[in-house]
């Protein structure tokens, strides 16, 4: 597949499925998120890999947040939670670990970070396999961030949820990107 064909038709994907990425291809996947543009060469990326019973943790985890933040929400509701964990066989918590210390704005730390998730959702894809970029308010919680390790200075800027796509591949329509762009001009 071309760079450019790739980039073109990559979608997030709606229901993902057994089997995930191998080890070869999970290593393709996490080697191509730090190619990432990375102003001052800090490295800001962490990941930490979900899979097989792990996701019944990561699932719990899930569902605390929301009984804690959520004190009424029922047992449909925190099944509903825990359930999130499942959507895919594979997941990856991507975090930004910011250092405020440094030069570099810890804005940009946070966008290589974003860059990492798009090279880690487009690698997936380009071998055959697709993804979802999940945040929630899990994603902005100190606990959930201390419970799946991630230092204090991190900021978990999504959860990619990959795997083998349920539906068979369809072209995406083609989004209109010229209502999106302007022109400075050389005066004004």
């Amino acid at each position: 597949m071309q760079a450019i064909d790739l980039l073109l038709t990559r979608r997030s994907a709606r229901a993902l499925t057994d089997p995930p990425p191998d080890e070869a291809a999970l290593e393709l996947i996490l080697a191509s998120a730090v190619r990432a543009p990375d102003h001052g060469r800090l490295r800001p990326w962490r990941f930490l890999v979900i899979r097989g019973a792990a996701r019944a943790r990561f699932g719990a985890l899930l569902a605390e947040h929301l009984q804690r933040t959520q004190p009424q929400a029922g047992e449909e509701a925190l099944q509903r939670e825990r359930a999130k964990a499942l959507r895919a066989p594979l997941i990856i918590a991507l975090a930004a670990h910011c250092n405020a210390a440094v030069k570099i704005p810890v804005v940009e730390q946070l966008l290589s970070a974003g860059a990492a998730a798009q090279a880690m959702m487009l690698a997936a894809y380009a071998l055959g396999f697709n993804a979802m970029w999940k945040t929630g308010g899990a994603a902005y919680d100190e606990a959930v961030k201390s419970a799946l390790g991630f230092a204090p200075a991190d900021a978990i800027v999504g959860f990619l949820y990959i795997g083998t796509e349920v539906d068979e591949r369809a072209r995406p329509g083609r989004a209109e990107w010229r209502e999106l762009v302007r022109e400075l001009p050389a005066e004004g």
